[in-house]
């Protein structure tokens, strides 16, 4: 299990690289239907390079020099990076691919506060800017470009990236720009744009066994910023989001609102949300482009959400089959159903959704469900 607070973010997913999660317990996979996994045959120690964790000494160079050697000397089926018990400060780093970043139980990656360590890099070719501002982006606390074949795994270690001053440069204007498996990911409810996990432009994804707390979407699943999302032309596919909790001011999970790239094949099942704005969310904006289709939302328990599906005038949703779903109100009240620019069927849904959506024998959105 793993843990990351504050601004952790993982940046694995861009250039197509998957993020490719395994189980630290009796080598139980299971993502191995849709992610293969290698099992790490070579093992390092983060203290071979020198790592102190005192919480004191500055381990920057130790991750460096240790993932430098497992990028130039490449052993078969990767190498692990083990990180022993204890708290290591350190700047930004690189992943590589074919490695595994283990943290063993006790074991604290912790970012330093120095923001003039955190270079900035250029944008993301599929936002063609920084996401809140022209320019480049801040590098992220544990960064990955193009990369294959990574696992972050561990013993309940935790990854801090110590995010409140981030947010604090946010909320005073002084800041220009800045398979995940069993981790928790918390940020203060109030923490602007502190979304959970977000693959962007990315395929294989799977993200399952976490908890997430923070103020903004828990997971969102992007492909890039208009003009540059459509250029770049990088759909995320095949991403799944299963056995997630989690509470927010905003979306449980969420698709966009960047989407100019498309977005396919998403599959979220076994998700428990609470006190959240907006359990699931298909969003973008009018002009963006890209295309959103074969979504797929099972077993969901949400507290505090009625349902809505409202899409645009001049690209309505299509092919939406609503099964087996019952909202209740615990006043005793009919919690409302809208709809609007929406087309498909319901099947065993209480109370009946809309007139757009028809019953199964009048509408084939669910045929191939039954």
């Amino acid at each position: 299990m793993l843990r990351a607070l504050g601004s952790f973010l993982l940046c694995c997913f861009f250039l197509e690289a998957s993020f490719w999660v395994h189980s630290s317990h009796g080598g139980v996979i299971t993502c191995s239907g849709i992610v293969p996994v290698s099992y790490r045959n070579h093992r390092i120690s983060i203290t071979d390079f020198g790592g102190v964790g005192d919480g004191k000494t500055l381990n920057t160079e130790a991750f460096r020099k240790a993932i430098y050697l497992i990028q130039h000397r490449r052993r078969r089926g990767g190498t692990l990076l083990y990180v022993p018990s204890g708290v290591y400060l350190t700047d930004t780093f690189n992943l590589t691919s074919h490695m595994t970043l283990y943290l063993a139980q006790g074991a604290v990656i912790k970012a330093t506060q120095d923001t003039l360590n955190w270079p900035l890099i250029a944008p993301l070719p599929s936002y063609g800017r920084g996401r809140e501002r022209p320019g480049g982006r801040y590098l992220s606390f544990i960064h990955g470009d193009g990369l294959e074949d990574v696992v972050i795994t561990g013993e309940n270690g935790t990854i801090d990236g110590q995010g409140e001053i981030w947010w604090n440069m946010w909320r005073q204007r002084t800041l220009h720009n800045v398979v995940i498996r069993n981790i928790t990911i918390l940020a203060p409810p109030d923490s602007p744009n502190t979304d959970g996990i977000d693959p962007d432009s990315s395929s294989n994804v799977c993200i399952e066994d976490s908890f997430i707390s923070t103020g903004d979407d828990l997971v969102a699943v992007k492909s890039g910023w208009d003009e540059y999302g459509i250029a770049y032309a990088h759909p995320s596919s095949y991403i799944t989001i299963r056995r997630v909790t989690g509470t927010t001011r905003f979306a449980g999970i969420a698709v966009g609102s960047e989407t100019s790239g498309g977005v396919e094949n998403v599959l979220a099942e076994n998700i428990i949300l609470y006190n959240t704005g907006v359990g699931v969310h298909i969003k973008t904006n009018i002009g963006r482009g890209g295309f959103i289709k074969n979504i797929t939302v099972s077993e969901v328990f949400m507290e505090n959400r009625a349902g809505s599906m409202q899409g645009l005038k001049d690209a309505p949703f299509t092919g939406i089959c609503l099964s087996n779903v019952s909202l209740h109100s615990m006043a005793g009240l009919t919690p409302p159903w809208k709809c609007s620019y929406v087309s498909g069927a319901a099947v065993e849904v209480s109370p009946w959704p809309c007139a757009e959506l028809t019953s199964p024998q009048q509408g084939g959105s669910c045929t191939s469900h039954f």
